[in-house]
């Protein structure tokens, strides 16, 4: 996916001199093309997230549009004041993007784990949130971050294997449906593709295959949409608390009367740190026990 994301921002830089992109030392492999292309509108900051982000305010004060880009937990929950004070209090156009959301860089230790990163943010004033699933989701995710202004956050996974079929449709924010007929439906956010295949084993196939964009503002064509069924299976890489399946019980039951609002099953990260490391795949098989589904 990160790879999508430098193509799309490459794209738009060759046609819109105000895009920056701000590193925190990482990225080879996948920047160089933005790097090489654009020397003057591109900036490694080093291993100084905190840093990064108050010199993208201050770049994006001077008239640019700003991309942030590290790994993990590091441009968002390290500099979360920055972000806070700097960014979306003035309501700046800096974007944050993140590669690695849940357990990606399951190896490198909870240091390394984002599962926290959308119940954290989501409550900072003025941040518009995405988290898509794959690949396809960028272009119209990208275009509509480049076509509008202000605080955003872009949370990027790895590109796996994921259990959309052809039957699909995109919807404002990013978001993909993908119908197979029924009154159930799967909402999936992060890197879930494995767990999802394995409930669908389950549960059988009968569910419709909600996959999220933007979370903040949450759609309201997705929530009308989402309110009809009769049951939601809600499958994230985030903890449970403040994650996908908190954000669906505030669009589906706020404001609802209960006996409108559908029947809610969560599959998400339980309230507690992995005892063990090693690949995220590793990691989500020894926790699926733990992972709470009720």
């Amino acid at each position: 996916m990160r790879t999508t994301f430098l193509r799309e921002l490459v794209k738009t830089a060759e046609k819109d001199p105000r895009i920056f992109l701000v590193v925190g030392d990482l990225g080879y492999s996948v920047v160089e093309p933005f790097r090489d292309k654009f020397p003057g509108r591109f900036l490694n900051v080093g291993v100084a997230e905190q840093n990064m982000t108050g010199v993208a305010a201050g770049l994006s004060r001077e008239g640019f549009k700003v991309f942030t880009y590290s790994i993990a937990n590091f441009p968002t929950l390290r500099c979360l004041e920055q972000i806070r004070n700097d960014v979306c209090y003035h309501g700046l156009d800096v974007t944050v993007v993140a590669v690695g959301g849940g357990f990606m860089y399951g190896s490198l230790g909870a240091s390394h784990h984002a599962t926290e990163d959308i119940g954290i943010l989501r409550v900072l004033p003025n941040l518009r949130i995405y988290a898509p699933s794959v690949p396809e989701q960028l272009h119209p995710i990208m275009e509509e971050i480049l076509t509008s202004s202000g605080p955003a956050y872009l949370r990027l996974g790895r590109a796996g294997e994921f259990p959309i079929s052809d039957n699909k449709e995109f919807f404002e924010g990013g978001w993909i449906f993908s119908r197979n007929g029924g009154s159930r439906a799967m909402v999936t956010m992060g890197n879930v593709g494995s767990i999802v295949r394995e409930i669908q084993k389950d549960e059988g196939a009968a569910w419709d295959l909600w996959t999220t964009g933007r979370v903040k503002p949450f759609p309201a064509a997705v929530a009308e949409s989402l309110a009809r069924y009769r049951e939601i299976f809600a499958i994230e890489d985030h903890q449970r608390s403040g994650g996908l399946v908190s954000l669906l019980a505030e669009q589906l039951y706020v404001g609802r009367k209960s006996r409108e609002a559908p029947l809610f099953r969560s599959y998400a990260i339980p309230d507690r740190f992995p005892e063990i490391s090693g690949k995220e795949g590793y990691i989500q098989e020894s926790m699926m026990c733990l992972w709470t589904d009720k």
